[in-house]
Parts: C-alpha cells; sequence; structure tokens
C-alpha cells in the first residue's frame, strides 16, 4: 500500500502514525459522545421541546441529502472521465510504472472519483453527525444549568469538540490514506478530495444559512417587534425552526466550511510539496512535513480540549476564560513539537516559522473578530449608545465598524503572506507559495478547539431558548445566559478564522493553480517567455484586468442572491407567523402553535436555492477561462479572493456586533428589554443576521470552489483551444447554464415550477 522508493525508515513510520492519530481523534469523538449521552435530558417539558428540534433537524437532513445526491454522482462521473481529457501526470505513470497508459488512467480516473465521494463523505458525516450531536447536547446543557455552572459548560464545549475531532479526524484520514496509496502521484486524486469536500460545504453553508436566517429573522420581526413578546416565546411558530436552524447553520455548515478548508490546505500544500520535492533531487520532507503538523495538531487539540472546565459557581468564572486556556495550552504544544520537527527533520527553520506564522495569524484575527464583535470592548459599545436615536443611527454605526474590521484583517492577511515571502527570500516563488500553504496549515492546526468554539455557541443558544420554554429557574437562565453570550463572541471568532483560512487557502490553491500551468505548458513545449510562472498574472494587460473585474464582481452577486433568498424564505416565515397569531387563543396560551409549518416552510426554502447558486460557483471559472484564456482565468481568481475577503470579513463582524450590542441592551442597559433602544437593536440584529450567518459565511466555500475548479479545468484549457468544436461547446453550455441559475436565484424559481410545494409531512404549504 505505502510504496514510496526514496522514503527513509523515519517516513515510513511517520506516515503510519499520523494515519493512526486520526484513528485516536475518531476514537476521542466517539469517547466524549459516550460521556454526553450518560447525560439526563431534564424534565418532560425540556424533552417536549427538544423532541420537536430533533424532529426538524431531522427533517431539512433528510432533504438536504435528496437534493444533493443527484449532483454527486454526476460529478463522480465527470471527474473519472476527465482523465480521458488529459493524461495522468508523469508522477503517475512513475508511481504505476509497468503498467500501459491506458491502465494509469483507469488508476487515477478510478481514484479521483472515490477521492471525490470520500471527500463529499466526509464533509456530510461532519455536518450531519456533528450536528445530531449538538441536538442532543443542547437539552443536556439546559438540565445541567439546573445543578451547576461547571457541568453545563463541560457538556456544551465537549459536544462541540465531537464536531471537531471529526473535521480533525476525517480531514487527516482521508489526506493520508491518498497519500499512501498514490505516493508522488496523490495531487492527481486530491484534487477530487479537495473538490468533494468543498462543493459539499457550499451546499452545507448556503442551505444551512438561509434556514437559520429566514426563521431567525420572521421570528423575531413578527414576535419581539410587532407582537413584543420575548426571543423564544412558546407561542411564536417560527420558535422551534429558529432553535433548528442555529444547528443547521452554525453547526452543520461551519463545519462542513473549517472541514473543506482543512482539505484544501493539505490539497495545496502536496501539490506544492511535490513542485519543491523535484526541485531538491527527490527530498520527501516537503511533502511529508505538512502530514505530520497535521497529526500534531490532532494530539495537541486532544489534550487542550479535554482540559477545559469551569467551577461549580458561575460568580467570579468566565466561560471565555477556560476555553481560551485550552486553545492557548493546543498552541502551545503545537509550537513546541514543530519546532523540534524543523530542528530534527527538515533540518531547517523556515518550515516552522511558516506553521508558526500560521498559529499567530489565527491568535490575531481571534483578537480583531473579538475587538469588534465582544461587548467589553468599544465598537459594541458605541453601536449600543446609538441605538438611543433610533435604528438608522445604529446600523450606521454598526457598518462602520465592519468596514473598519475589513481592513485590518485584511492588512493582517496581507502581513502574513509578506512574512512567507521573507521567509523564503531569494529561493523562488514556488518556495514563497509553499510558505503560504504552510502557514494555512499552520493556521489551522488547532481546528479541533476551533469547531468545538463554534459548534460551542449554538448548542449554548439552544440550551438557552430550551430552559425559557420549559421555564426554568432564574439561576439556571442566568448560567444560560453567560453560556449564550459566551457563544455569541465564539461564534463570531471562529468565523473571523474560517474567512482567514479561506483567504489563506485560496491564496494556497492560486500558487498550485499557477504550478500546475507551468507544468503543463513545460511539457507542451511552451517557450520559458510564454510560461505563466515566468511572465506572472500580467494585470497591465488588459484581457487580464477583465479577469479581475469579473471575479471582483462574482462574491458581490453571490451575495446578493442569497441575501435575496433570505429575505423571500423570511417573508414567508413572517405570514406564517402573523396567520397563527390570529388563532383564537393562541396569544393566551390556550393553543399551541404550529411549530412543524413554519419548519417546512424553511425546509423547502433553503433546498430550493442550492443548486443554482452552487451552479455559479462551479461553472462560471469555466466560462472566463475558455472565453478569456488562462492568463485571465487567473485575474479572475484574484479579484475573486480579494473581493470575497473583504466582503465576507465585512458582513461577518458587522452581523456579530449588531448582534451582541442588541444583547447587552437586553441584559439592561438604555432601558432594557421592550425599549426603544432595544427596538432599534432588534432590527440592527435582524438586518445583520443574513450577513454574519449566511452571506459572508457562504463566500468562504464560494472562493475555494472556484479556487479548484479552475485547478481542476487548467490542464484542459492549456492544451486545447478555445476555437475548438468541443470547447464552444462548453462555453455555450455552460453559460446558458450560469445565466438561468442567476435568473432562478434571483427570481427564487421560475413561473412555470412555482405550483403546490409540498412539505416533509406531505401537506401542501405554499402555492
Amino acid at each position: 500500500m505505502f510504496s514510496l522508493t526514496n522514503a527513509t525508515t523515519f517516513e515510513i513510520v511517520a506516515i503510519w502514525c499520523v494515519l493512526l492519530i486520526a484513528f485516536l481523534g475518531l476514537g476521542y469523538a466517539l469517547m466524549l459522545r459516550s460521556q454526553i449521552l450518560k447525560y439526563d435530558k431534564g424534565t418532560a417539558k425540556m424533552q417536549e421541546v427538544w423532541g420537536a428540534i430533533k424532529e426538524g433537524a431531522d427533517a431539512y437532513l433528510k432533504r438536504q441529502l435528496r437534493t444533493i445526491v443527484p449532483l454527486i454522482i454526476v460529478l463522480t462521473f465527470i471527474l473519472f472521465l476527465s482523465v480521458y481529457v488529459v493524461p495522468p501526470s508523469e508522477e503517475a505513470m512513475t508511481r504505476f510504472a509497468g503498467k500501459s497508459e491506458a491502465s494509469v488512467k483507469i488508476i487515477i480516473g478510478v481514484g479521483r472519483a472515490i477521492a471525490f465521494v470520500m471527500g463529499a463523505c466526509f464533509s456530510l458525516m461532519v455536518g450531519q453527525f456533528g450536528m445530531r450531536m449538538a441536538v442532543e447536547g443542547n437539552v443536556r446543557v439546559a438540565s445541567a444549568s439546573t445543578r451547576n455552572f461547571g457541568e453545563a459548560l463541560k457538556i456544551a464545549y465537549r459536544t462541540g469538540t465531537i464536531t471537531g475531532m471529526l473535521t480533525d479526524g476525517l480531514g487527516l484520514l482521508g489526506g493520508t490514506l491518498i497519500f499512501m496509496v498514490f505516493g508522488v502521484s496523490a495531487p492527481d486524486a486530491l484534487l477530487g478530495f479537495g473538490f468533494g469536500g468543498t462543493l459539499l460545504a457550499l451546499f452545507m453553508r448556503v442551505g444551512g444559512g438561509i434556514y437559520t436566517k429566514a426563521a431567525d429573522v420572521g421570528a423575531d420581526l413578527v414576535g419581539k417587534v410587532e407582537a413584543g413578546i420575548p426571543e423564544d416565546d412558546e407561542r411564536n411558530a417560527a420558535v422551534i425552526a429558529d432553535l433548528v436552524g442555529d444547528n443547521v447553520g452554525d453547526c452543520a455548515g461551519m463545519a462542513a466550511d473549517i472541514f473543506e478548508s482543512y482539505e484544501v490546505t493539505i490539497v495545496s500544500g502536496l501539490i506544492l510539496g511535490l513542485a519543491l520535492m523535484n526541485l531538491n533531487h527527490g527530498e520527501l520532507k516537503w511533502i511529508v512535513f505538512p502530514l505530520l503538523v497535521r497529526g500534531i495538531g490532532v494530539l495537541s487539540s486532544i489534550i487542550g480540549t479535554y482540559i477545559v472546565k469551569g467551577s461549580k459557581d458561575l460568580k467570579n468564572n468566565n466561560a471565555m476564560d477556560s476555553i481560551n486556556k485550552g486553545f492557548h495550552v493546543s498552541a502551545i504544544i503545537s509550537l513546541a513539537s514543530f519546532a523540534l520537527l524543523a530542528h530534527f527533520y527538515m533540518n531547517e527553520w523556515k518550515a516552522f516559522f511558516s506553521v508558526g506564522v500560521g498559529i499567530v495569524l489565527a491568535l490575531v484575527l481571534d483578537e480583531i473578530t473579538k475587538y469588534f464583535t465582544d461587548t467589553h470592548y468599544r465598537p459594541v459599545k458605541d453601536i449600543a449608545a446609538a441605538s438611543k436615536t433610533g435604528s438608522a443611527t445604529l446600523i450606521l454605526r454598526g457598518l462602520a465598524e465592519g468596514f473598519e474590521s475589513a481592513v485590518w484583517q485584511t492588512i493582517v492577511i496581507a502581513i502574513t503572506i509578506l512574512t512567507s515571502l521573507l521567509i523564503y527570500n531569494g529561493m523562488g516563488i514556488t518556495y514563497v507559495l509553499y510558505g503560504v500553504a504552510m502557514t494555512g496549515i499552520g493556521m489551522l492546526t488547532l481546528t479541533g478547539n476551533n469547531v468545538a468554539m463554534d459548534s460551542f455557541g449554538p448548542i449554548s443558544d439552544n440550551a438557552n431558548g430550551i430552559g425559557e420554554l420549559a421555564g426554568l429557574d432564574k439561576k439556571a437562565r442566568k448560567v444560560m445566559d453567560h453560556l449564550d453570550a459566551t457563544g455569541n463572541t465564539t461564534k463570531a471568532i471562529t468565523k473571523g478564522v474560517a474567512i482567514g483560512s479561506a483567504v489563506i487557502a485560496a491564496v494556497s490553491l492560486f500558487g498550485s493553480f499557477l504550478t500546475d500551468v507551468t507544468k503543463i505548458q513545460g511539457q507542451m513545449k511552451v517557450s520559458e517567455a510564454l510560461r505563466l510562472a515566468s511572465t506572472g498574472i500580467r494585470v497591465s494587460e488588459p484581457i487580464v484586468f477583465i479577469g479581475v473585474l469579473i471575479g471582483a464582481c462574482i462574491p458581490w452577486l453571490f451575495s446578493s442572491l442569497i441575501i435575496n433568498a433570505v429575505t423571500r424564505a423570511a417573508s414567508k416565515i413572517v405570514e406564517e407567523v402573523r396567520r397563527q397569531f390570529k388563532i383564537p387563543g393562541l396569544m393566551e396560551g390556550k393553543v399551541k402553535p404550529d411549530y412543524q409549518n413554519a419548519v417546512d416552510i424553511c425546509t423547502v426554502s433553503a433546498q430550493r436555492e442550492l443548486i443554482g447558486l452552487a451552479l455559479i460557483g462551479i461553472l462560471s471559472p469555466l466560462v472566463v477561462g475558455i472565453l478569456l484564456g488562462v492568463e485571465s482565468l487567473g485575474g479572475f481568481l484574484a479579484g475573486v479572493i480579494v473581493s470575497g475577503q473583504l466582503l465576507a470579513v465585512f458582513m461577518a463582524n458587522t452581523g456579530g456586533s449588531w448582534d451582541n450590542a442588541k444583547k447587552t441592551i437586553e441584559d439592561g442597559l438604555y432601558g432594557g428589554k421592550g425599549s426603544e433602544a432595544h427596538k432599534a437593536a432588534v432590527v440592527g440584529d435582524t438586518v445583520g443576521d443574513p450577513l454574519k450567518d449566511t452571506a459572508g459565511p457562504a463566500l468562504n466555500p464560494m472562493i475555494k470552489v472556484m479556487n479548484l475548479v479552475s485547478l481542476l479545468a487548467a490542464p484542459v484549457l492549456v492544451q486545447y483551444k478555445a476555437s475548438d468544436w468541443g470547447m464552444i461547446t462548453t462555453l455555450v453550455i455552460c453559460s446558458v447554464i450560469v445565466i438561468v441559475s442567476v435568473l432562478y436565484s434571483k427570481n427564487g424559481g421560475f413561473k412555470f415550477l412555482k405550483g403546490n410545494t409540498v412539505n416533509t409531512s406531505g401537506k401542501t404549504i405554499n402555492k
């Protein structure tokens, strides 16, 4: 299975150890699951609310699966057949020497297709299993809050850690297995692995984001603003859909998002490592080092996450301090281990500095995000103060803070890339790009911790909702309020890390794109003066600048379409909640609302939008590449990365700051709940919700999908002329599908398709 003729004994043993560590991470997740399920689920009322949440989550997951499986099947066949359009790499022919070219094509084609399915399935498993565990954990956190703070914190964080370790374990397992089977030809199959994970993340981010914010916005507008009832009031028909949505968007969506960043950085790291191996007389250390770094990261996350706990009493106790302690312990263990690895294995310190910079980048992005979104710092306090003069001033203040936050985060990322340039100064562009990839791998070293922090947010939020609906006492509600507020901050922090990692991963893939194109050009005997590595992406060329402009537009178009989708779905929820409020006896608590109908509206609306938005991300790079050429496609990718980074950070931090400004007012500031300041803050939070939980996070996988599609298409674009009939046909088909997808997403479907829609229960819910 593992066959590398020039591998040292240490390298062979190390790779097997990495594989074992992947299984250890998965075993740790199963151990935590066993621990969590032993805790009780509280009173009958709490379990009744929990049962409704679980039913809604199951319905969403089943419908999502039915929506995406057909496209996965089609793409699996396309990836298998892609090897017949562009022959396997020279490394693949070397790896399978002695076999005919036809046999190697079949091996690589099957490998790429299986890797794609494996990446998609792993991403789906992380999202679905993590979400199901979050649903299991929320009611147990609510129950534990009636006993003591420490137990509630431990359950919430360890439930989130299950998702984190699944992300770590499955990501490491997939990359390592593919490397062990394919050796130096692993990039031929790894592209499929990365694409599968990225595509599923896009589906889960888009669908989950639309679902959660349609429910949240609809519930808030009618419940809080119009009816003046609490956030999680059982009379609100959308309250269960809102609680389900927290899991759909922030558990399943974020887990899949970070998982695919985890995959993609490995893919780009191994592709660039292969290029350096060829430059350094076949030294495997450039390929093995990224896998060892990931293995160390899994071990350090296991240690760091397990020590997170609090004392029994909430007084003088802070959940954020406990979580940060675990993160910092993991970071210290990782840095010390990387230093030893760099010194004794790599025999140089440049690799250590690259991954070290990645960990520092994650910490810095944490602090910047925390500053702009945490209730303890000036920006959120100023936004809350602006509520005294109305919703307009509050929104304007939030916009200003969001714009500024995007500047600082982007500058930090620019400095990070500059650091890679300085570390590998004078050694060539491939070394610099490898350094950027190692920075991305370093940044996601503590993925277990990051995903645990993110999942902690919706678990605590759900627990708080269950507590309110079940009528728990003030002491328990105080514990849950504290965990919920901490969860808002951890969600905002992990969004910052997710966006930053997406950009670093995209830059790494961009470097892989340049390397791949140059390699194909070399095989085609293109002169050195004309190769992309020599000429670079020349922005001074009008055709390239056109690509940059088009690429910069795509994130804005994508965000427009997805926010439109949220608005349409939220409008349906508003109408449904208003309708049910008119039911005799409902507002008096004598009649229960129909929660399932609201859940079904959100589910159907979210799934309806998925395919169209995904096709825009998959096919638009092909249109640009065929129409304008491979160099213009490089400009297109640069535009997507820069524009997407700024827009994603702006939306995530602006929405987060509005959310926490509202929470500070609800805690008693400026009149507390029901005051004019609170009404203004609710409007700001309602506007910000689709930004921070739908459009902003969805840009992460979209950026990487476009880069991976470009990387897969690069050999075709180099070898075939745009005037060939096959290319013309492909261009026409892709262009038509993109235009139809945009129109479909913009209008929420087509008139001839807008008949009655049947929900998950078999009832007709809209016309």
